[in-house]
């Protein structure tokens, strides 16, 4: 019986690691927002998994289109556009306002990842800080534009603009008409500037980079957003 007791020991272990692998699997099955493994849906709720799974969709076109097929919303999905690093292969147009308001010109045509975070921001962001905020939603969002090829300002390096991998939003229409502008509203210290920064606070667990009029002068009009993907996976959020 003296020999047995490690052997009967190392069993006891391996059950219960066994049992909570298998525990830990079925966790992931019923919470898919959690598990790396599992492919992105729009309708799936915020998980640990959920940033990695968007930036994965920057260089994988056709999943990212594909989630949009799966989730019925209807989008025009805009000619590539450019050459080498300004080359532009995802940019859509959503035919809906379903999953995000109504966008202010209609046709910025940010890249299907951009696209697919923006989604998740309207409905985990936007719209629930607008109703906390003033018991209304958003009904329009306002941009200043999505592709553009060139560098980032004062630097060498080329702007996620150049790959329509970035969108600028200036301003939140409310459905009672009322308009919140980051270049009006910032720093205000009132409601509207208090709903503003928590959209920045809350924009930054969603995209790659997230740059407010606190950043510097050049954002003082608006939010840059962008599903820049970085060597290790960080993200800036200013």
């Amino acid at each position: 019986m003296k020999n047995a007791r490690p052997y009967l020991i190392g069993f006891g272990l391996a059950l219960l690691l066994t049992i909570g692998a298998i525990r830990a699997m079925e966790w992931l099955r019923a919470n898919p927002q959690h598990n790396p493994a599992a492919r992105f849906e729009l309708a799936h709720p915020q998980g640990w998994a959920t940033e990695g799974k968007l930036r994965a969709l920057v260089s994988d076109d056709a999943a990212c289109f594909a989630a949009f097929d799966r989730a019925g919303e209807g989008y025009e999905r805009r000619p590539p556009i450019g050459e080498g690093e300004c080359r532009a292969s995802q940019r859509m147009v959503l035919t809906g306002n379903r999953l995000v308001p109504t966008m202010r010109p209609a046709n910025a045509a940010p890249g299907c990842a951009v696209t697919a975070a923006m989604t998740l921001w309207t409905r985990d962001v936007v719209q629930r800080l607008a109703r906390e905020y003033f018991g209304q939603r958003v009904v329009e969002i306002e941009n200043l534009g999505s592709y553009n090829c060139r560098k980032i300002a004062g630097r060498e390096a080329q702007s996620e603009h150049s790959t329509a991998n970035a969108i600028d939003i200036s301003a939140f229409v409310l459905s009672d008409g009322t308009r919140i502008s980051l270049i009006n509203d910032w720093d205000d210290g009132d409601r509207r500037s208090e709903f503003l920064r928590a959209v920045r606070d809350g924009s930054c667990g969603l995209f790659g980079t997230v740059l407010s009029p606190d950043y510097n002068r050049a954002h003082a009009d608006h939010f840059h957003l962008d599903m820049a993907v970085r060597t290790a996976g960080w993200s800036v959020c200013r």
